[in-house]
């Protein structure tokens, strides 16, 4: 798996650093992929505490404001005047297959809403929205699209709509997000989607190292049993339950790698644990938050503020950073070009 500390730096090219405004910024997986492609926000805006202390944590230099999307007035600071992209992460709307969410979508279709109204006082460059498949499939949404749509083309901006998978680029989980990507000057016909990668890597693969660093003898042998893509985690919203590895059928898909998905552990397996999968949960490995995280992508380097709860939220509600650096290079290639 190439995390994003492995990539080589933009500027090692010789190529001038891009602007970008960051909302709904959450753990900062969007900004950091975005960060390795060459743009560095000016400013980065989240409603939760412990999202805004990540993000403090691991990027002191970053300028981070704790508010509610709708109260950002870009005249209050000019810096967002013009930037190279506006990206966001936003809140995720029901997905046909989330039965548990009685109250529907319209809380996170009002910060879409806003997300693209902010476009008037901003005006970007390119604007990056990430957000579930069924954003952009579902005829559920279509009102939705046609207002964005609508929108976008006023302001004179040309647009697509995407759903790609964060297993085609490098990230060991099946993990389909729906994009939409925005050019001012209608220039979106240049964009062209990320080229897949020639291999996948496996769950077993990413968490070898990290599986046998207290010892445990049978990391070897639990590797070659994850020889698959995790489910797609989830983070959820906040008033799902405790830290887990999501729904139902998701922990059944990490049982048969041999991981119950009931619950997080504190630290990975020492010498003395003796997994046997046939013998049931108990017997079966847990995941840390740690490892959560390089299944999604980050470095293992990155801390999350919080307890396991939050923690597991904001890396499950996260874009996995080498996604975002794709995408991220795709735009700025665009930005580039004209």
């Amino acid at each position: 798996m190439t995390a994003v500390s492995d990539i080589t730096s933009e500027d090692d090219r010789g190529r001038a650093r891009l602007r970008s405004l960051e909302l709904c910024a959450g753990a900062g997986g969007q900004a950091l992929g975005l960060e390795s492609a060459g743009f560095d926000p000016v400013l980065l805006i989240d409603n939760k505490d412990y999202a805004v202390e990540t993000l403090r944590m691991n990027r002191p230099s970053w300028d981070v404001r704790e508010m509610e999307l709708a109260g950002f007035d870009p005249a209050e600071d000019q810096r967002a005047y013009d930037v190279d992209l506006l990206s966001a992460g936003l809140p995720r709307v029901q997905a046909s297959a989330d039965r548990k969410r009685s109250r529907g979508s319209a809380t996170e279709l009002a910060v879409l809403r806003d997300t693209v109204l902010l476009m008037h006082g901003v005006q970007p460059r390119a604007l990056l929205i990430e957000n579930v498949p069924e954003l952009v499939t579902k005829d559920m949404y279509q009102d939705a699209r046609t207002d964005v749509e609508a929108e976008l083309e006023h302001l004179g901006y040309g647009f697509r709509w995407l759903v790609i998978n964060a297993a085609d680029y490098g990230v060991p989980q099946d993990r389909k997000m729906g994009v939409l990507v925005a050019f001012k000057n209608k220039c979106a016909d240049s964009f062209e989607v990320p080229p897949i990668q020639d291999s996948q890597p496996t769950v077993g693969s990413a968490l070898f190292e990290s599986m046998a660093s207290r010892g445990w003898e049978q990391a070897a042998e639990w590797a070659g049993q994850a020889d698959r893509l995790a489910p797609t985690l989830v983070g959820g919203s906040e008033d799902r339950g405790g830290p887990d590895l999501g729904p139902r059928g998701s922990k059944r898909l990490w049982a048969a790698m041999g991981v119950n998905g009931g619950s997080i552990a504190d630290v990975p397996p020492g010498a003395g644990f003796r997994w046997d999968p046939n013998a049931g949960t108990e017997s079966m490995i847990k995941l840390t938050v740690g490892q959560t995280a390089l299944i999604q992508g980050f470095p293992k380097d990155w801390r999350f503020a919080g307890g396991k709860t939050k923690q597991c939220r904001q890396i499950g509600n996260a874009l996995p950073p080498p996604v975002a650096h794709v995408l991220g290079q795709a735009i700025r290639g665009v930005l580039e070009e004209h």
